[in-house]
């Protein structure tokens, strides 16, 4: 052990200790300064970083307006969004940075130099006050003449106390000094060890985004080199095209403008003519004049058997003749303009100039032929009129389907971000929060999701809705709650408790908010339940529920089941069968809740702490699973395998969710199950396995999805190693059957009209 100044000198109190203090102390006083200088330092590179990352906000602000601008070019938008992105996800770390910065350089620093130091400090007045007595102690114990026996006494007692005194001082000071010396390394190197590994996590934070963003950055680079020689190209061929029409325009007159003299009643558009047009005021007067040229001339347009026009493409037309078959037309000589025609109806008269007489002959003609036009189609309008009363089944089915593909092009932060609330992180509010907790349907700002992270899977599931891929069913399970819908449940007493929710910036606030909202669930309406349900309540079971068990239950070799395809998840069955869900414990309610598809009662149940896993010994001890299988819902699974559902957990009768999902034939969620390890192998009390069923029923998806899984199963037991090219295949034939499933439940409705219904 190396020690700044020896105990065994400060006893003697010799030359060597007071210079050895003298060199210490002032090597503290200039170590003082530094370490200011540094603090000081640390926060102005804090203030500076923080206006950058400020700044640098703006910027990325100002990337999505150009994106949001560029929404008409999917290249230029899609890029400039995800770099947006990007750059939202750096000055995130770059704010993680400068707070772990503030905590190990200035707090900790700081902390030394307030407590140390200031010992130090108290510790040297000491000594100095001490060391003075001692040194007066000393002087009148020489001076005291030797014939004063009382006052050599005195003097001698006075110099006695002093000495101890000032030897315990004095070796509490050196201690003092000592530990400080010591302490100063380690303050030192823990304070910059720490700010090291915060840039460390910084870069390799920025390191793993870009990793994951170079591959689209290679593409896009590529695209844009083909982008600049198809511009090239393009500039050439256009100064082609208007050297032509250039030489073209010095041959051409222009005082008639033939180009407008075409008009086509079979227009692809509807439109059968269209042009600029001078019309005459309907008022009194009926004059032509106006102070601006374009308060009269307007762009009319022959269509729908009706005469329109309108003064700026984005205004809505003007009708001025609403059915030309009520109308004709004629020419006007008998006014003092040229090239005038009128249209007359019924009940009023328009005017109308055209800029030549062969442009006049051209709509006169154009109205004559809508009018004959609309007369012979009068006929067939009735017909019309019976078809779109009633639409045919593949016109609605078309509907639906350009209605899913709009649904399939919208990107996940853009579905999930519509449903109310989501649009802010669910615990802190900071607005467009990019990750989501999936087991429990929110979403989350960078920072509140690095605390859901560290509660633990079993508590939230944490996915980044920009970087992950989204399977169908979980952006349908989001879609299903939401932060509107889950804070009603877990937040339900803040505002009676007087709790205030953090504000975004404050983690320490965070963390202990999350923990009491979703491990702890403090805020939860522990009420809203009955603990205890009366019997005659619990032993009400959902009449086709029971029957639908009932049926599967006595289903023979051979046998086939037809149920009714599942229905969309925003469906909601009739639930006049099932109690008051506050009635319920939470057990019972995640139980029916699961059979009604309802998610956010289920979500209800499982914060008021319902066993995902609860069996109903009234109804063969059924699982909550089983019931979602039962109502035929692949979302409700997908929410209750999230929060720890046993896929292997069986009924009396020996099923469980996969056998049930075979008998049923629904193919969605027997994927689903083998995708999450459902045993294919397991029998029920009858001997049979899930194969059996399938093929028994004749239902040839589900047989083939099943003797795949068991290929793929043998594969990897015989050649060890998971990934094999036919793994590969098999992985390729289950993503297809888990997109159809959700997006395509209909085209897996293969069941005989006649069979047996529940």
């Amino acid at each position: 052990m190396k020690m700044t100044v020896d105990f065994e000198e400060c006893l003697k109190d010799s030359p060597r200790f007071r210079a050895a203090l003298e060199e210490v102390e002032g090597d503290v006083a200039e170590l003082e300064l530094k370490l200011d200088k540094l603090v000081k330092l640390c926060i102005a590179m804090i203030d500076t970083g923080k206006a950058f990352c400020v700044a640098n906000k703006q910027f990325m602000n100002g990337i999505r307006d150009l994106a949001q601008y560029s929404s008409n070019d999917a290249v230029v938008e899609t890029s400039l969004t995800k770099f947006s992105d990007s750059l939202q996800e750096m000055i995130n770390f770059h704010t993680i940075l400068f707070d772990q910065t503030q905590r190990s350089i200035k707090a900790q620093l700081q902390n030394f130099v307030k407590e140390d130091l200031r010992k130090f400090k108290d510790a040297k007045k000491q000594f100095e006050k001490v060391s003075e007595e001692k040194e007066n102690a000393l002087v009148k114990n020489a001076q005291v003449q030797r014939n004063k026996q009382h006052e050599v006494e005195e003097a001698t007692n006075i110099l006695t106390a002093t000495r101890k005194c000032f030897r315990h001082i004095a070796l509490d000071y050196v201690l003092q000094i000592n530990v400080l010396q010591s302490k100063r390394r380690s303050e030192i190197l823990k304070s910059m060890l720490s700010f090291m590994y915060a840039h460390l996590a910084f870069f390799h934070q920025g390191y793993d985004l870009f990793s994951e963003l170079g591959p689209y950055m290679k593409d896009l680079g590529a695209q844009l080199d083909r982008l600049v020689v198809d511009a090239a190209k393009e500039k050439r061929e256009m100064e082609q095209k208007h050297s032509t029409i250039q030489q073209k325009a010095a041959l051409q007159d222009f005082s008639s403008d033939d180009s407008k003299l075409e008009y086509n009643v079979d227009a692809a558009n509807g439109i059968v003519m269209e042009g600029y047009l001078f019309k005459r005021a309907s008022n009194a007067f009926k004059t032509w004049n106006r102070k601006k040229p374009d308060h009269i001339r307007r762009w009319f347009s022959i269509q729908n058997n009706q005469l329109v026009y309108q003064k700026k493409f984005k205004d809505n037309p003007t009708v001025v003749v609403e059915d030309l078959r009520l109308c004709t037309v004629k020419h006007c000589e008998d006014i003092e303009r040229r090239f005038c025609f009128e249209v007359v109806s019924p009940t009023k008269s328009c005017m109308l100039q055209a800029d030549s007489e062969k442009l006049r002959q051209a709509w006169i003609k154009a109205v004559q032929t809508s009018i004959a036009t609309a007369y012979r189609e009068k006929g067939d309008e009735s017909e019309k009129l019976d078809k779109k009363s009633s639409p045919s089944t593949g016109s609605l089915d078309s509907g639906n389907e350009s209605k899913d593909k709009s649904l399939k092009g919208e990107s996940a932060l853009q579905r999930v971000q519509c449903i109310p609330g989501n649009a802010s992180c669910c615990d802190c509010g900071l607005a467009d929060p990019r990750w989501a907790s999936i087991n429990l349907g929110i979403t989350l700002c960078i920072e509140c999701s690095g605390i859901h992270r560290s509660l633990g899977v079993h508590f939230s599931k944490v996915r980044s809705l920009t970087l992950d891929t989204w399977e169908p069913e979980l952006l349908k399970l989001m879609c299903e709650l939401g932060n509107d819908v889950i804070n009603r449940v877990y937040e339900a007493k803040v505002e009676k408790m007087g709790i205030k929710k953090p504000q975004p910036g404050q983690r320490q606030e965070k963390e202990t908010y999350i923990k009491a909202k979703y491990v702890e669930r403090k805020f939860v309406d522990k009420y809203s339940i009955s603990s205890s349900p009366p019997e005659q309540e619990k032993r009400i079971v959902s009449k086709s529920c029971e029957e639908k068990r009932l049926s599967i239950s006595k289903l023979g070799p051979g046998d086939q089941v037809r149920v009714p395809p599942p229905s969309s998840e925003g469906e909601r069955q009739d639930s006049s069968v099932f109690l008051d869900f506050k009635h319920l414990n939470p057990g019972l309610q995640l139980y029916r809740a699961s059979y009604e598809k309802n998610l956010p009662k289920m979500a209800e149940a499982l914060a008021h702490g319902a066993d995902v896993n609860w069996a109903n010994s009234e109804e063969n001890k059924a699982t909550p699973l089983i019931q979602a299988v039962l109502g035929g819902s692949l979302v409700t699974c997908e929410f209750l395998l999230q929060n720890g559902a046993n896929v292997n957990q069986r009924d009396v009768q020996g099923r469980g969710p996969l056998h049930h999902a075979t008998v049923l034939g629904h193919t969605g969620q027997v994927c689903l199950f083998l995708k999450r390890g459902a045993n294919q192998h397991a029998t029920d009390e009858e001997g049979k396995d899930p194969l059996t069923i399938a093929v028994e029923a004749a239902n040839a998806d589900i047989v083939t999805l099943l003797r795949l899984a068991r290929m793929n199963e043998e594969m990897r037991e015989s050649e060890g190693l998971y990934g094999q090219p036919g793994d590969e295949t098999y992985q390729d034939i289950f993503r297809d059957f888990s997109q159809m499933a959700s997006n395509n439940p209909e085209k897996l409705n293969r069941f005989q009209q006649d069979s047996q219904k529940f």
